[in-house]
């Protein structure tokens, strides 16, 4: 993996290409690379490093063509290197190749190829595939390629050029997302939307084993046995804007500050005040099916799994269901117990999470309803779901999530309202919290205006080389995530634990040289953090204490405070987050660390 762009049509496909790229990087990733039909056959230049690299090697050794395939590679196998880079070619090179995903038999495909007398030249398993292609029967490259992937076990998403059916793109998908973006007169490829939306807004997604033709002027699918498939053309919605920095130095800081609007966003025509409920029609729930529900089960990973800590507090406290939460990596690989009435909520900022795609297939394949809670209009959870929740926050570019997840959060708490209403929830209770859901924008606001505390805290602690973030129930999972923030953009070791547990092991850690962040907001255990505060006093940890403006003075005990502005203890989560958002960035920033695309991370990931 990590990025795919193609482009068939009568402009200058380079250009085009690296422009596509440039709009991909955000993904993470490590060398790029493009493949060009020039009519005399198919140049291939590519690059370690950055797509800028790749902008300068074609400036000093021009190409030109109509039609070409480029890519950005989060390595998976082989180094990170030149040679390594897609595109990859076949002994001849007129194949050429790029591919996000794992083909999980290369080892096997390689020592078969090799003794055909193919030879490889890179470490990747991408390689296998443009061998195989050389190799398979066919009179089309079409009809080539449907026959190479009959041997392929694992994941892909594919575009594909050859000199000997110039004038033609083919694309496959299994696993691994691609669309594609139609034009006028020309054609475009690319894993997602953002990297083709300069060029048009209409785009078809491509469903798991089916292959594209592109030509310059139209297009068609077909599935492996060359059965025409039909595929709708749907509409991006959102513009060129979202997806620039629009005066901001980083994509991460714009969209923390997207945060009061992307809030108001997720609400959007979804708060029924009178009946102090949500309207989630896109549940596809009857009132039968709310009251059949007996166990919900949210599988997620990362950041979103944190988002389903939270919502297993919601719901069990509004709905009266007991709720388990799943990494998604881990539950596809356990037994599925068949259980009556389960229902399965798979959390996904670009509906593509490869293992919570898989473990919400486990679930259904068990016999479960499965929802899903994305923010990306078309993705394949959104698709395979039997119904769920748009997000509708906007494209997210920094790889560290933080609009997303104050969104799904907010996602879970209006289906926690949604079931507990339909499940005996009191009307007053739930008019309450749908007023208090409707200020949220604002308190968010609110939060975000004590950036500048935080930055100055930032510059006292940004040579620190560890963090201890400690939460209680709500607030543990914010406390998971705002370790996980400062791990993934400034490289420095954090660990998020409940304020509790701290006592059996974590306390041994505790000197003058940790730091330690305490997520402490008005609500029921308030009083028992106070005392987890007390015990990390009296061992000469440094103190930071996220806590809700007129809950007591804390100036004796702790070192620092952030006052957040006050809300509803269920919607906490969304406000104390913010402060640990601003702190990270901040601290990443001082220690010059690419906070946009840190290193070894990609966006979406796609692979196991």
């Amino acid at each position: 993996m990590c990025g795919i762009v193609g482009y068939i049509g009568a402009r200058d496909a380079p250009s085009i290409l690296l422009e596509g790229l440039r709009r991909l990087e955000y993904r993470g990733y490590d060398s790029a690379g493009l493949a060009v039909q020039n009519g005399r056959g198919v140049v291939v230049r590519k690059v370690a490093g950055r797509v800028e690299r790749l902008r300068d090697a074609l400036a000093q050794q021009p190409v030109q063509g109509t039609s070409g395939i480029a890519h950005t590679r989060w390595a998976t196998h082989g180094a990170p290197t030149e040679r390594n880079a897609h595109p990859h070619t076949d002994c001849t090179g007129a194949i050429a190749l790029v591919h996000n995903g794992i083909v999980e038999n290369a080892d096997a495909l390689r020592a078969a190829l090799e003794r055909s007398g193919h030879r490889f030249v890179t470490d990747t398993d991408t390689e296998a595939l443009a061998h195989l292609i050389e190799e398979a029967k066919g009179t089309t490259l079409e009809a080539r390629v449907a026959a190479a992937l009959e041997h392929v076990d694992g994941t892909y998403g594919l575009a594909v050029l050859s000199v000997d059916d110039p004038g033609k793109l083919v694309v496959a998908r299994r696993g691994s997302p691609v669309l594609l973006g139609i034009g006028e007169n020309e054609l475009f490829v690319a894993s997602d939307a953002s990297a083709i939306l300069e060029h048009t807004r209409s785009v078809v997604y491509l469903d798991d084993g089916d292959i594209a033709v592109l030509t310059p002027t139209a297009y068609h699918v077909v599935d492996s046995q060359s059965h025409v498939q039909l595929r709708a053309v749907d509409d991006i919605e959102w513009d060129l804007g979202a997806i620039e920095l629009g005066g901001y130095p980083h994509f991460m800081l714009k969209e923390i500050c997207e945060q009061p609007e992307t809030v108001r966003s997720t609400l959007r025509g979804r708060l029924v005040f009178d009946a102090g409920t949500a309207r989630l029609d896109g549940l596809n729930l009857t009132a039968e099916d709310c009251a059949q529900i007996r166990r919900i089960v949210i599988v997620a990973c990362g950041t979103s799994w944190h988002a389903g800590l939270v919502g297993r507090y919601a719901i069990e406290e509004l709905a009266r269901i007991p709720v388990d939460v799943e990494y998604a990596s881990e539950y596809r690989y356990r037994p599925q117990l068949h259980l009556p009435g389960t229902l399965t909520i798979a959390i996904s900022q670009s509906g593509e999470t490869a293992d919570t795609l898989e473990a919400m297939r486990a679930a259904r394949a068990s016999g479960s309803r499965v929802l899903g809670i994305v923010n990306v209009v078309g993705s394949t959870i959104a698709r395979e779901a039997d119904g769920g929740i748009y997000l509708h926050a906007g494209p997210e570019i920094g790889v560290a999530s933080t609009k997303a997840f104050t969104s799904q959060i907010v996602a879970l708490l209006l289906c926690a309202m949604h079931l507990g209403r339909q499940r005996g929830l009191p009307l007053e209770a739930g008019r309450d919290l749908v007023c208090e859901l409707a200020r949220l924008p604002r308190v968010v606001e609110r939060a975000l205006a004590l950036e500048p505390q935080v930055k100055a805290l930032a510059q006292r602690y940004a040579a620190e080389r560890n963090f201890l973030y400690l939460g209680r129930a709500l607030n543990f999972p914010v406390a998971l995530e705002g370790a996980l923030k400062l791990k993934e953009i400034s490289y420095i070791h954090a660990e998020g634990y409940p304020a509790a547990e701290m006592k059996h092991g974590p306390i041994a850690l505790i000197d003058a040289n940790m730091p330690v962040v305490f997520v402490a907001p008005k609500d029921e255990v308030f009083q028992k953090v106070l005392c987890n505060m007390q015990e990390v006093k009296a061992r000469g940890g440094r103190i930071i204490a996220v806590a809700s403006e007129g809950n007591g003075d804390l100036s004796a005990l702790v070192d620092h405070e952030i006052r957040i502005p006050a809300t509803a203890p269920l919607l906490s989560p969304v406000v104390t987050t913010i402060p640990l958002q601003l702190l990270a960035y901040h601290i990443a920033v001082l220690r010059g660390c690419d906070v946009d695309r840190p290193r070894n991370l990609a966006k979406s990931v796609t692979v196991e």
